[in-house]
């Protein structure tokens, strides 16, 4: 596949942890604007290959280019320039929880302003204003005072999305994203992503643990097993048999079922209602 303007391009990517191999030469080109989902059990390698992307780690072979650029080989201040374009959203939120969340909305601007600024910790009449706009286009600029450590869950990832647009991103990788979220939070974080892929036409590729919320946001999902890529495609083509390429199947050797992995409110409030407590299709998922 041909590298065009602003493509993602992860080019025969492995990634060894001593002796065990946790991304096995990976190869995906993803184009400008896609929202793209990637599936797979815990320890498929999804994080790891978000990871290599953003740089936090490098490949052990293999090469990721970005626009034409071999990012995979950046150093220094194209590097960071590089982590600046490419913003990165995590499980466990990444704030500062004694700074306001106003403060942690405008260290998204770190990578844009010089290092005297950055010490001194002077931020622009411009800047504030652009951090409280993105604030009040993910509702909650009304939190703008608070310590971000007194948020709740949702309210927290909402504040880590408004940081990573601070960055003007090209790229928004997101790492398991509403992993520890509710139903309801979850729906507020995703619909946000999807309203910046669809009205900046940034590039927002996600790992995710379930299936409904792939299908319902993403126009490409991956699905990933043991390092490996099986399956590349359109929600519409993640049937069954995809499905079990990407899961395998439980301790009894059936199939999984996709309620397990399900965010809906209305099988939450089901299993709420049920009389025990509900068992995993497999350990670790």
């Amino acid at each position: 596949m041909s590298v065009t303007s602003a493509t993602l391009e992860i080019r025969g990517v492995t990634r060894r942890f001593g002796k065990n191999t946790a991304v096995s030469d990976i190869n995906i080109a993803i184009p400008q604007g896609q929202m793209v989902g990637i599936i797979g059990r815990s320890g498929a390698g999804k994080s790891t290959l978000l990871r290599m992307i953003n740089r936090l780690i490098d490949p052990s072979q293999g090469s990721i280019f970005f626009d034409g650029a071999e990012v995979s080989q950046l150093s220094g201040s194209p590097l960071r320039r590089w982590q600046r374009d490419c913003a990165m959203i995590f499980q466990q939120f990444n704030l500062v929880p004694r700074l306001d969340v106003l403060t942690n909305v405008l260290l998204g601007k770190l990578n844009h302003r010089s290092t005297m600024s950055n010490l001194f910790g002077m931020f622009s009449r411009a800047e504030c204003a652009e951090a409280v706009a993105a604030l009040e286009r993910l509702d909650i600029a009304r939190t703008a005072l608070q310590p971000a450590g007194t948020l709740s869950g949702g309210q927290q990832q909402r504040v880590a999305i408004a940081r990573a647009m601070m960055q003007q991103p090209r790229v928004i990788l997101a790492d398991e994203p509403i992993a520890s979220l509710d139903p309801l939070n979850a729906k507020v974080v995703m619909d946000s992503l999807q309203d910046i892929n669809l009205r900046e036409g940034i590039t927002v590729v996600t790992n995710l643990h379930t299936l409904d919320t792939a299908r319902t946001y993403c126009n490409r999902i991956v699905g990933m097993a043991a390092g490996k890529v099986v399956f590349d495609g359109p929600p519409e083509e993640l049937n069954r048999e995809a499905v079990r390429l990407v899961y395998g199947a439980d301790n009894n050797g059936q199939e999984i079922s996709e309620a397990i992995t399900s965010t809906s409110v209305a099988f939450s409030r089901k299993i709420a209602a049920s009389a025990g407590p509900l068992e995993p299709a497999f350990p670790g998922y």
